[in-house]
């Protein structure tokens, strides 16, 4: 085939250029413009000198979806949303299942991952078996305390209340696990062979004139299916293919989020192990969170406002626990014994990057779809990243299985699309609003304190939103957890009752953050004592009065 490629005409099968391009890298069409030449097939096999030219037809397979003539599902990626989906697909015998992954094989690292009620409840409609061995090896920390705590005064600023919630609907209580068991967990189910390691996905090609798609791995090869599904990360190969644009930098729709974070995990003695899940300690300009994560031990971690690659260009020559000291002095003395006993190599740093909701662009296209971070990367704020990539897997999974023919699949991706697309979207959205609204919004709490006279305590802008908040958002948090929890099956598009809960609420945050908190009369006519009830509508209303103790 003829190519122009950077002003000069080659000639070269497709698989030439393939050996080279990483997993991080896929092979760039917008580089290559065909020059009046029909498409090419790709070769089967890695391209070498000899065979060169040697082309191969796509299989030549029924229409219809049989235990004789299995649908060939290719999955790239073996995160949690991919083994998951797996898992499922590999019961049904009209399923033919590959899990494609780059590494060379899977190693212990990773830390917890926290997977909310709806996950769970998810996971056990799954599998009840791989249900249970997740419980085996779970920690609960919603049945705990959890909220904000003034990380100045120490004090809690709103608690969480995870626990009710899940009881109100006989789901399991929120906590975590650890990545590497979760993933072992699966693995360990899945039939021998199923997990193919050490070759990513970096392209992929459709039959124009056919059944058939074909995964093209960083190696040069190629493997064939009727579906590919893209659980291949935030830099998705898969995703970039599809929509013509690049696995990173501009045009890729990855951004930095603006903060960066330091994580650290280690074996703790906590004074309030055993009552205590997680505490987020807010204050000017960053955040500090503690988890428990079961077996003694604890996870931290640091939230900062930074530009991209801090990391490289900030000198820390005490380490980071030391730099982080620093950088929280004068806050809760929690956050500095936890640092004290964190030893260098428990510490990690990277910054964070998400993607804006995928409501304009394609999740699926053809016979080609995307879960997970590959089309719904988050901020981990609400720690659903994880969870929603599993809702992912359960939507597919439902969609694949009611296939009889291979023609109605692009249809039903497109129903996967429909039912998950303003779902992950509002999450992806609540989990930005709470960076953004804890860091750039909260401050210490402004107080009057009757001591030694009277004392002001942080009476400015941003200290007299974050008190006039305070009241609200237990109220927000009750509602969050509602959407969260009541739309697991992903039946409607659209939770119309705790959407609209959402709009009142999230719009009354909204506009005390900007400023227009005098305008009391605005509150009554948004008929906020029906959404809140009357007590949560008093609370907003007496909140001054709380300023004085």
């Amino acid at each position: 085939m003829l190519f122009k490629l950077r002003g000069k005409y080659v000639l070269a099968t497709a698989m030439m250029v393939l050996p080279s391009v990483s997993a991080f890298a896929p092979l760039n069409t917008a580089a290559l413009e065909p020059i009046g030449i029909a498409r090419t097939q790709l070769s089967m096999v890695a391209a070498t000198p000899d065979n060169l030219g040697v082309t191969a037809s796509y299989e030549q397979v029924d229409g219809a979806i049989t235990e004789e003539s299995p649908l060939r599902v290719l999955i790239a990626g073996a995160g949690v949303g991919g083994l998951a989906l797996a898992n499922t697909l590999s019961k049904n015998p009209k399923m033919k299942v590959t899990v494609l992954e780059k590494t060379d094989e899977f190693k212990r690292f990773g830390g917890p991952i926290q997977l909310a009620s709806n996950a769970l409840q998810v996971l056990k409609d799954m599998d009840v078996n791989i249900y249970d061995e997740i419980m085996s090896k779970f920690t609960f920390t919603g049945d705990k305390e959890n909220g904000i705590k003034d990380g100045i005064r120490d004090e809690w600023y709103a608690k969480f209340d995870l626990k009710t919630p899940a009881e109100d609907r006989n789901m399991p209580y929120t906590g975590v696990i650890e990545r590497p068991d979760l993933q072992q967990i699966y693995l360990d189910r899945l039939p021998k062979g199923m997990v193919q390691n050490g070759d990513g996905v970096v392209s992929y090609e459709e039959n124009a004139s056919g059944y058939g798609v074909r995964a093209i791995m960083e190696s040069g090869k190629t493997v064939e299916g009727d579906v590919i599904l893209g659980a291949d990360g935030i830099w998705s190969s898969v995703r970039a293919t599809m929509r013509s644009e690049p696995v990173r930098g501009d045009g890729s729709g990855v951004s930095y989020s603006g903060y960066t974070v330091f994580a650290g995990e280690l074996d703790y003695d906590s004074v309030d192990n055993g009552k205590v899940g997680y505490k987020v300690y807010i204050g000017p300009g960053q955040y500090f969170v503690i988890t428990d994560i079961g077996n003694g031990r604890y996870q931290w971690y640091a939230f900062l406002a930074k530009p991209a690659g801090s990391a490289a260009k900030e000198e820390k020559p005490d380490g980071s626990a030391k730099y982080l000291g620093d950088v929280f002095e004068g806050w809760s003395k929690d956050i500095h014994h936890i640092l004290d006993v964190t030893k260098e190599h428990e510490i990690q740093q990277r910054d964070l990057y998400d993607r804006p909701p995928s409501v304009l662009k394609p999740w699926s296209k053809g016979n080609v779809s995307l879960l997970g971070d590959s089309v719904h990367a988050m901020m981990p704020n609400l720690g659903q990243g994880g969870c929603q990539a599993i809702e992912d897997a359960y939507v597919l999974a439902q969609e694949l299985e009611s296939a009889d023919t291979r023609d109605e699949i692009e249809n039903k991706l497109r129903r996967y699309r429909g039912r998950r697309l303003i779902r992950s979207a509002a999450v992806q959205g609540l989990s930005r609003f709470a960076s953004d609204i804890i860091i750039r919004g909260f401050d210490t709490p402004a107080k009057i304190v009757f001591k030694d006279g009277i004392q002001f305590e942080n009476f400015k802008y941003a200290g007299i939103v974050t008190k006039m908040l305070q009241p609200i958002l237990p109220i927000f948090f009750t509602i969050q957890f509602a959407f969260l929890y009541d739309g697991w099956k992903n039946d409607s598009p659209v939770d119309l009752n705790n959407a609209i809960k959402f709009l009142f609420v999230g719009g009354l945050i909204l506009l005390i953050g900007a400023g227009s908190i005098e305008e009391a009369g605005l509150f009554a006519g948004l008929g906020l004592e029906g959404i809140f009830g009357a007590e949560g509508f008093e609370a907003v209303l007496a909140n001054m009065q709380e300023f004085f103790i």
